[in-house]
Order: structure tokens, then sequence, then C-alpha cells
């Protein structure tokens, strides 16, 4: 264990968010999520919900400041409906950083998915929400 890192972080996890640059993104996927299906470099997270997982990683990471929109979660088919509570459970887990809904773009099913395919890596994580899936694009980290 290290001290500050969230237990929900593995050593996996921790070297795959230490090696992304800036600009870089990676899927926070649901449970039903075909991750090997559109991604080479995934990674398992059973069990873990994607919010526990926003919660320890947004200390780490600074979202990408120059993208409008630097955060991405996938728009409802046709016909379907979007549960509301997904979307603030993600944002309460982003307190910290004080993040806005108008800082998450919604994409169309199939356009997600090719953007998946250009992901530094996707987290299968355990998330039965429908919908559960969000994508981070890695910001510049402030000199300390």
């Amino acid at each position: 264990m290290l001290k500050g890192i969230h237990s929900a972080i593995s050593p996996q996890l921790l070297a795959v968010l230490s090696e992304m640059g800036h600009g870089d993104e990676i899927l926070l996927a649901d449970a039903h999520f075909p991750g090997y299906t559109f991604n080479n470099k995934v990674l398992r997270a059973d069990g873990v919900g994607v919010d526990t997982l926003l919660e320890g990683i947004i200390p780490l990471f600074e979202l990408d400041q120059y993208a409008a929109q630097p955060i991405v979660m996938m728009a409802a088919v046709n016909g379907d409906t979007l549960d509301p509570q997904v979307e603030k459970k993600y944002l309460n887990a982003m307190h910290k950083i004080d993040v806005s809904v108008e800082l998450i773009e919604r994409m169309e099913r199939f356009a997600f998915y090719e953007r998946v395919k250009r992901c530094y890596a996707v987290v299968l994580s355990g998330e039965t929400a429908k919908y559960g899936n969000v994508i981070l694009k890695k910001g510049v980290t402030p000199a300390i």
C-alpha cells in the first residue's frame, strides 16, 4: 500500500495513469462493456464501481484543461433512456475538482466505440449501471 493512493487503484492502474501523456484518454467501463473488442490494453477492476474508481483517480489525474469537454459518456440509444443518477453519482465522485455537467460530452454509441479504440487503456469495472461508461482525457500536470 502507498499513502494517499485510494485502495481501488491497483498497481497496474497506477502504472497506466502514470504512463499516460496529456491528451491521452482512458475509459472506465461498466461491467457490460466489450473492452477486449475495442482496445488491446485492458485492466480489470471487478467489483469496483466507476464512481469509486473516479474517487481514486481524480486526485491523481488532471483533466485536459484545453478540451472543452474532457469527460465523455455514451448517449442513450434511440428509444432508450439515461438514468440521471449515473451522471450525478459520477459528478459527486469528482467533487474534489468541482466538475460540472458542462464538462461532459454525450457521444452516440458507435462513435463512442470508435473513440475507445484510440483510448490509451480500458478499465473494466464492476459497474452495473446501464450507460455507466466514462472516458477521461488527461491534461498537463502542473509543476510542483
